[in-house]
């Protein structure tokens, strides 16, 4: 009987009740989804899902609602709850602005913030690049060459050809991303790196270490994603720059805020730079060049975690080097070197969501880069294609942040005078990923994926890392992975001498290879420390070998080259200025191609030092040095020397603000470390691959001053 009243008394409670009404709300940043928030009314509380979203049941009423997540300010909303309806609120969060400064990360793919990650992620944030914008207006090189454990090479000194190498591993592995996209290619070559103005950069994430598990076969080495700055508020800046070496750019950045559902980004630019003799020996230390950028980015967001982001690309680049017009080489003819280059690009991300806690991600993108490249008399005219198809969906359970998904990819060549160098390689790949949260200060990452390439079969590409927080101010992460490189003609070499002495390739193997790295990092107040153990090998590298007078092919090396090191990374920040001093260690080596046994890596110094303060008021300026020493480092066939000297360079940056206008002067390598100041840059003769000039081990263009100004409106 007690039962039964008891059920009676709850039945008449609850139909007193007043329906409930359901609230929606969207949690976003910056245009983006965040993850994890926590949304309360009163005693009732629940967190966002991976599209930023989270639901509550509330009676009629005005509700105060709460939203909270770490590293952003609270935000709170008065709401009206009406019964039996459902309402929907979007609530943009406010970034908290400390020195321990934390970023949500996308190369990762699941957009965690970046102490989140149990994948290592380095971040090179916008005071950075906007501090490298002023040095080198017209390229990232620099501000990638000045990042601990990444190394920007010269290939082709004629030309200022340049690839970016991570830890010692040959710059060919290094997979460029523009917003996730492979918009320059699917491998990285030697001159998409000098075609990039950093202007529109809001970060760039590094990953370093096999990462074929996140991004298919040309991220053996890691991935580089320069991330696009979303647009915000109204922006309209113009960048003028003018070196004494000639160089002279010109770079404009628009941004149309939201309005409505869409939003608006341009960057435009033009560059050019007179060719330079700096020893008189009539050969180009720095070639001419004139070049052309422009690109659009168009956003949409409905507010409800559909987005879509697509963007275009234009570049045109004429470039000349080698001997002067009226000069000759030591063989006593002319030999002019150039590189006419257009390239065309377009892709696009489109999210929607998929079901309660999941995402589903589409992404595609082609480029196409065509070259006209001129060798003494012989021309080499040719177009690469690449394009990428990905589908991915993310999605939450309990512990576990997952994805799986499928990517197609295309790589073509289509060489006009060479045609025996053609080829079309597809690539279909599976990958699946998951992130689980095995204790509160612990977190493993596990990554697969499989690729069936068309013409070098099927290769797995595990990934598993390891994040561990034992305190506050600790973290520490393991990671281990493989990859593959699928072999093309475009390697190191060649990007210097062209395809015509190159034989076509024939019983060659890809290159394989694997990674382990072990980071810990300690944080107080304004100061951090960061530490890095890493080793890697590469199975089966491509090496260059001479195959006759006249005449060279590419082979799989004998044996495996084998790389060790070591980074540290000191830093400290506090009231606008920062102190920053770094340290790596490179031991790299490979089977010797003279004779047994085996040798360093060419170009590859063991020790790599610098220290960087600088100052920073927003309203008046900044000023910094800088400082960079280098070691030694193993050379080949260079007919000078066999071991280049090690090297201290140092600069100094200047920048008044006057309201709208900045004006900024900037002085690189104040001591004039010139490689010919040492030794020609032209060989007695003629190499037997057909190169003229020795590898460049240090600077070039010596002492650069440059200034300018910035205007915003």
């Amino acid at each position: 009987m007690n039962l039964l009243t008891f059920t009676v008394a709850l039945l008449l409670l609850m139909l007193q009740q007043p329906p409930q009404g359901v609230l929606v709300v969207d949690v976003r940043t910056a245009g983006r989804a965040v993850a994890g928030a926590d949304v309360r009314a009163e005693a009732q509380e629940t967190r966002t899902d991976v599209q930023g979203r989270a639901r509550l049941s509330l009676p009629p009423g005005t509700w105060a609602v709460t939203v909270s997540a770490e590293a952003f300010h609270n935000a709170t909303i008065n709401v009206r709850i009406d019964a039996g309806q459902e309402t929907h609120v979007e609530v943009e969060l406010t970034p908290r602005i400390t020195s321990e400064e934390r970023v949500i990360v996308t190369a990762a793919r699941t957009e965690r913030r970046l102490e989140d990650q149990p994948v290592r992620i380095e971040v090179i944030d916008r005071e950075d690049i906007e501090e490298k914008a002023l040095m080198t207006p017209g390229s990232v090189a620099m501000l990638l060459g000045e990042t601990t454990g990444l190394r920007v090479q010269t290939t082709a000194p004629a030309l200022g050809a340049a690839n970016v190498r991570i830890q010692g591993l040959r710059g060919r592995y290094s997979q460029l991303l523009s917003d996730g996209l492979p918009l320059y290619g699917l491998q990285g070559d030697s001159l998409s790196l000098l075609q990039v103005p950093p202007l529109d950069l809001g970060q760039v994430e590094i990953i370093k270490g096999a990462a074929s598990a996140l991004y298919g076969p040309s991220a053996l080495g890691g991935v580089i994603n320069l991330v696009s700055q979303r647009p915000l508020s109204r922006q309209r800046e113009l960048l003028v720059n003018r070196s004494t070496q000639e160089a002279t750019d010109l770079t404009f950045w628009f941004v149309e805020p939201p309005r409505g559902n869409w939003a608006f980004t341009l960057l435009g630019g033009l560059h050019n730079q007179t060719r330079q003799d700096l020893d008189y020996d009539g050969w180009a230390d720095l070639p001419a060049f004139v070049r052309g950028v422009f690109r659009p980015r168009l956003f949409w967001e409905n507010g409800r975690g559909r987005s879509v982001f697509a963007t275009f690309g234009a570049m045109a680049e004429d470039r000349k080097g080698g001997t002067l017009p009226g000069s000759r080489a030591p063989d006593g003819l002319p030999f002019p070197e150039e590189i006419d280059s257009r390239r065309l690009d377009g892709g696009t991300v489109v999210r929607l969501p998929a079901g309660k806690d999941r995402l589903l991600t589409l992404r595609g993108s082609m480029s196409r880069r065509a070259e006209r490249r001129l060798f003494g008399d012989v021309t080499e005219r040719g177009a690469r294609t690449t394009w990428l198809g990905e589908v991915v969906l993310l999605g939450t359970a309990g512990r576990h942040t997952w994805l799986v998904g499928g990517a197609l990819q295309q790589d073509r060549y289509d060489a006009r005078d060479l045609p025996s160098f053609d080829y079309n390689f597809t690539t279909p790949g599976l990958l699946v990923q998951d992130e689980i949260g095995l204790t509160s200060d612990l977190t493993l990452g596990i990554s697969a994926r499989i690729d069936r390439h068309s013409r070098y079969g099927t290769f797995p590409s595990p990934r598993i890392s390891l994040l561990w927080k034992p305190a506050t101010s600790w973290t520490a992460r393991l990671s281990a992975g493989t990859g593959f490189f699928a072999p093309t003609p475009f390697i190191e070499e060649t990007e210097e001498t062209g395809l015509s002495r190159l034989r076509p390739l024939r019983n060659v193997a890809a290159e394989r290879a694997r990674s382990a790295s072990l980071d810990g990092s300690w944080t107080r107040g304004p100061a951090e420390i960061v530490a890095t153990v890493f080793g890697s090998r590469v199975y089966d590298p491509l090496e260059r070998r001479i195959a006759g007078p006249g005449a060279i092919e590419i082979a799989n090396a004998r044996g495996p080259v084998r790389t060790l090191g070591t980074e540290l990374l000191v830093r400290y920040r506090i009231e606008g200025f920062l102190l920053l001093a770094t340290h790596a260690y490179t031991r790299s080596t490979e089977e010797d191609p003279q004779g047994p046994g085996r040798r360093e890596v060419p170009l590859t110094p063991r020790n790599e030092s610098s220290l960087n303060a600088i100052w920073e008021n927003e309203h008046r300026g900044r000023f910094g040095i800088e400082l960079y020493y280098t070691t030694r480092q193993p050379l080949e066939e260079n007919p000078y020397r066999v071991t280049g000297r090690g090297y201290l360079l140092f600069g100094a940056l200047f920048e008044r603000r006057f309201g709208r206008i900045r004006l900024f002067v900037n002085a690189e390598n104040l001591g004039n470390i010139r490689q010919t100041r040492y030794e020609p840059l032209v060989r007695p003769a003629r190499a037997p691959d057909g190169r003229w000039t020795v590898d460049a081990w240090a600077p070039l263009d010596g002492r650069v001053i440059n200034g300018g100004l910035r205007v915003t409106f």
